[in-house]
């Protein structure tokens, strides 16, 4: 005890720290000596104390381990145990680390030793001549010097941690900042709130990303920074997407930047039209695109109105001002070339582009350098400040200014307010000054200066050069920071800035770097997961798979920040995969990208809009083509002309309506699809008149649809039996109406000769014979019952008289279902087929056969031709072709082979199912033009298709199929305008009111087809007001009404 008193004081270490000397298992001590971390090696992880860990169960911060620093490695003291240098020591038991005990009795054995070291260095012992030194007694002499020095590391480790306990921020804590930032995100996408958001989301007018057939020859602007860039950016598909590109970089002088507008655009135009008299392309007239990395407001793709300088740019006359007029007149200022500016991008979004053309994936882009900021791809019906609610577009966030309204206040330190405060720009890009390149040298320089000034760094010295702002950059960080020469670099620099720095110094420096740019990494991850959350949830997918295009210096230069930056955001959104692509000269390319994207999509559009142009009729034409079927319906009323009509007006034989008398049990059959069904219906008058149905529906094989007629007409009287059994109603001779759907020419009520088959059937020797004798002898041949046919009804009359029975106005009847077709009560001295002029008579006009003489010819397009080519019946049916459900599909899917096949689509791979003929139903249009429907479900069919596509696909085969469906509505509202004028002429009325029953998928569930046709019909007839009624079973009903007032009428006449 005496000699230890004897010895100098020893230095006094910190209670509050943590020791690293741990007991191993084989009996052994284990501490750790102060060399570097190896490079690449695992760092251990912190190990709190008990007032970190209470502050970590608070939400709050937790000190930075000393790893970040340079792990130290385990060595092992002789003993049974044995670990390796370079071995990770264990962290310390238990949440709450070592004991206060164990802490105090660690620092008085650590007291204790370090006098006895520094004699013992002082004064070597030399070894007695004939008694060498034990090597054991000099490695524990390393050991316990290596030992004494990590002390001391970890001390200034510590002390660090705790001076900048601010700058420690919680998974808690960014989970709170991702939160902040989803919900400024959402301000700024919203009208009401955007202008008072600090986080703008401007919109950039970029829709879609690149899918590698872009090319062309393109010059590329890139302003952002003190150097001005100028590039020819030569893209050419058909070689492996090969991109040529020449640059040249030309300086931004500070007078020029602190400037007038004029001086900066004039410099500008000035170092363009030098770069293209360099490449020789000064007659040319190339499109340009242009990189201005600043905030800019766009509301297009050649137009970006500046709304604040940032990154020391200070030029005047140019907030507020379209940065495209300005260029463009500083260009013709000169007047010795010409540019044509195509697209203004920001660089951010540039570097997305420049990946998106490598990785179609990408849709985020990020730049974290000099300034920060961020773009992603968000959905258009998100975007209020944008008209239209279909596709994406790429948005800036501009994320500089995010804490601009004082909501990161509470993470902000006094360094950040000073940045701040001496910055061109105080109160603004608050964000960006946390966590950009250009502010974290000025912010480690400040945290020196301060901790000089309390003597806890240098001795207390500080230099003017440690005063003067500037002299500690970014790159200076970087260096420190680096894994095997950080500390020397750190010696080197500090030297430099005249502090004559310890390995103390040195390793504090080290950390507050660490600290400054962990806290920059930590806060973009925050900011980033919280894109990448909204991006999942746009998509409505558990998972997220994504890519984020990066540049920037400091992302790409700093030795520990991608790092850092990818394990947090990883632990922040663990429901992500997202791939990392660094940008290659991603702001001048990208312009290029834009470019030629706006380029590329300019030349699809236009392709595009050439073809559908077909499709889209003017009033002029749905007015010639009301005309012609006025035309054709007369020929096939006239006698003379009958016989070459193409519309052929076959009467029905119904001459009247129901007028509510009729009365009686009624057997209907429906007979017009692939399913055909046999009902009975309970019709009941008086005041409070019914109608009570009961049916069974039976398919017909497609072998029977297209085999004989006799074994069509067995299959249909076997199930007529089957649903008399199950009635239990065989037995008594019922009155039946036999709806058939298909072209009949009627010689009186209960006898119709077929004219052709449509709809896919082709059942032999039918054709030319009456149905309904075709059905008595199946009736007979079966010997089990008999019936009563009293008509045969067509579904459009049928439909007529359903709702007749509830609108006594009803006069005319419309399918738009698989087929179309049209009937409407006419004047028997009109019909010069039959025999009188009195009353009316309901003619079935068959007008799907309108077109079929080539009248129709001149709107035809190529796949309408296509699709009548392979159908069933070509030539026939032509009009029917062009608006009804079974064909409106196959147009579709002709049209999107043929864009697929141009590269429109698809990425211009046809799939197998996409040849496959009748696979695009119509029922899809339905869905696929609901209002309600999103592009992801739009997607979601389309897979289930087995097409794989992009969000752009989705717009464009969603404009395909309204393209086609309007103008099926629209011709079917010419021919409805044609019938309600003759009806209306036929009376000499000026105006008529009337009453169209109608019926059909096609009208009933697709979401435009009746506005779109009742639009049609008020502009083609503006003296008829027609009201329309939905029918309800028109071809059941219906058959059973016009059978009750055939029995009624039938009775009238007997007696």
């Amino acid at each position: 005890m005496r000699a230890r008193e004897s010895l100098p004081p020893p230095r006094r270490l910190p209670t509050w720290g943590t020791c690293r000397e741990k007991p191993d298992r084989g009996g052994s001590r284990s501490v750790a000596a102060p060399f570097p971390a190896r490079e690449g090696a695992a760092a251990a992880p912190p190990r709190p104390g008990p007032d970190a860990a209470a502050r970590r169960c608070r939400g709050g911060r937790q000190p930075m381990g000393a790893e970040e620093v340079g792990r130290p490695v385990a060595v092992t003291l002789p003993g049974t145990g044995a670990r390796s240098r370079g071995a990770r020591e264990p962290p310390p038991p238990g949440p709450w680390g070592r004991s206060r005990g164990w802490r105090r009795r660690r620092s008085r054995r650590a007291a204790a030793r370090g006098p006895l070291l520094a004699r013992a260095a002082e004064h070597p012992r030399r070894p007695h001549a004939c008694r060498p030194a034990s090597p054991i007694a000099s490695m524990i002499a390393a050991q316990l010097l290596a030992y004494y020095f990590t002390e001391l590391k970890d001390d200034q480790v510590k002390k660090i941690d705790k001076y900048l306990y601010a700058m420690r921020l919680s998974d808690e804590t960014l989970i709170d900042i991702m939160t902040r930032f989803k919900k400024e995100m959402k301000n700024g996408l919203s009208r009401d709130f955007n202008p008072t958001a600090t986080v703008k989301m401007l919109p950039t007018f970029v829709r879609s990303i690149p899918d590698g057939s872009e090319k062309g020859d393109f010059i590329a602007l890139d302003l952002g920074g003190s150097s001005f860039r100028i590039l020819r950016v030569q893209v050419n598909h058909e070689q492996n997407q090969n991109v040529h590109m020449e640059s040249e970089i030309y300086d931004t002088p500070e007078n020029i930047v602190h400037g007038s507008g004029s001086q900066l655009f004039d410099h500008v135009a000035e170092c363009l039209g030098d770069f293209m008299e360099k490449k020789k392309i000064k007659d040319k007239k190339l499109p340009v695109g242009f990189t201005f990395s600043f905030p800019c407001r766009q509301s297009k793709i050649d137009e970006a109105i500046l709304i604040t300088w940032t990154k020391k740019f200070k030029a005047s006359g140019v907030e507020g001002m379209d940065v495209v007029k300005l260029l463009n007149k500083a260009i013709k200022k000169r007047g010795d070339y010409d540019a044509n500016i195509v697209a203004v991008v920001n660089d951010t979004v540039g570097t997305m582009m420049t990946c998106g053309y490598d990785d179609q994936q990408c849709e985020v882009g990020l730049i974290i350098g000099t300034g920060t900021n961020a773009c992603y791809m968000e959905e258009l019906r998100h975007i209020d400040l944008v008209e239209g609610d279909e596709g994406r577009m790429c948005i800036n966030t501009e994320w500089g200014a995010f804490g601009d309204d004082g909501s990161l206040e509470d993470i902000r330190t006094e360094f950040d307010r000073e940045i701040d405060r001496g910055s061109l720009n105080p109160g603004k890009q608050l964000f960006e000054k946390m966590v950009s390149g250009m502010y974290l040298g000025e912010l480690v320089r400040l945290i020196l200066v301060k901790m000089a000034k309390e003597g806890l760094l240098f001795e207390g010295r500080i230099t003017p050069e440690l005063l003067t702002r500037g002299k500690f950059k970014t790159s200076d960080v970087s260096a420190i920071e680096k894994n095997k020469e950080g500390l020397h670099n750190a010696k080197e620099i500090l030297t430099r800035l005249g502090v004559e720095p310890s390995d103390d110094d040195c390793i504090s420096v080290q950390h507050v770097c660490t600290i400054v740019s962990f806290r920059s990494a930590n806060l973009v991850a925050a900011t980033l997961g919280a894109i990448l959350n909204r991006l999942r949830d746009n998509k409505g997918t558990p998972r997220l798979r994504t890519t984020v295009g990066v540049d920037g210096s400091l992302y790409k230069t700093h030795p520990q920040y991608s790092r850092r930056f990818h394990k947090t955001l990883r632990r922040l959104v663990p429901d992500s995969d997202v791939r990392f692509l660094l940008s290659e000269s991603g702001s001048g390319k990208g312009a290029a990208m834009v470019t030629a994207v706006a380029y590329r999509l300019a030349e699809q559009h236009r392709q595009i809009e050439e073809t559908l142009a077909h499709f889209r009729l003017t009033k002029d034409m749905l007015l010639e083509v009301k005309k012609r079927m006025r035309a054709e319906m007369d020929m096939g009323l006239r006698k003379q002309t009958h016989e070459k009509a193409v519309v052929k007006m076959l009467p029905s034989f119904v001459r009247s309506t129901p007028d509510g008398t009729e009365h009686g049990d009624f057997l209907a059959l429906d007979l017009g699809g692939t399913n055909f069904r046999v009902l009975l219906v309970k019709i009941r008058s008086g005041k409070k008149r019914t109608v009570e149905m009961h049916n069974k529906i039976y398919a017909i094989p497609i072998e029977i649809m297209q085999g004989t007629g006799e074994e069509l007409f067995d299959h249909i009287v076997s199930c007529i039996s089957d649903f008399l059994d199950y009635m239990g109603i065989k037995g008594p001779r019922m009155p039946l109406g036999f709806t058939f759907s298909f072209p009949c020419k009627q010689t009186s009520l209960d006898a119709g000769i077929l004219i052709t088959w449509t709809k896919g059937f082709k059942a032999t020797d039918c054709v030319g014979n009456d149905v309904a004798t075709l059905l008595r002898d199946a009736i007979k041949r079966r010997e089990e019952f008999d019936l009563d046919v009293v008509a045969v009804v067509n579904d459009t009359v049928g439909t007529m008289m359903t709702c007749a029975y509830e609108e006594p106005t009803c006069e005319v009847g419309l399918i738009v279902g698989t087929g179309s077709n049209a009937c409407y009560m006419e004047e028997m001295k009109n019909v010069e087929m039959l025999e009188g002029d009195e009353g009316r008579m309901c003619i079935n006009m068959e007008w799907g056969a309108f077109g079929d003489n080539g009248c129709l010819d001149d709107i035809r397009t190529l796949y309408d031709r296509l699709v009548d080519e392979y159908s069933l019946n070509a030539g026939k049916q032509r009009f029917e072709k062009m608006i009804s459900g079974m064909y409106l599909g196959e147009i579709v899917r002709n049209i999107l082979i043929d864009f697929t096949k141009k590269g429109f689509l698809f990425r211009g791979q046809i799939s197998e199912p996409l040849k496959t003929r009748g696979i695009f139903q119509t029922k899809y249009l339905s869905q696929i033009e609901s209002d309600r429907l999103a592009l992801l479900q739009v997607r979601a069919i389309l897979q289930q298709l087995g097409l794989n596509s992009t969000c752009d696909d989705s717009i464009l085969v969603k404009t395909v199929c309204g393209v086609v469906s309007k103008r099926a509505a629209q011709l079917c509202g010419a021919g409805m305008a044609a019938v309600v004028d003759k009806i209306r002429e036929n009376r000499g009325l000026d105006h008529l009111s009337v009453t169209v029953g109608v019926d059909g998928t096609l009208y009933k569930l697709h979401p435009h087809f009746s506005r779109i046709m009742h639009q049609t019909v008020q502009e083609l007839s503006p003296n008829c007001n027609v009201s329309f009624l939905l029918s309800e079973d028109g071809s059941g009903k219906g058959a059973a009404l016009i059978t009750a007032v055939g029995v009624r009428l039938r009775e009238e006449s007997s007696s």
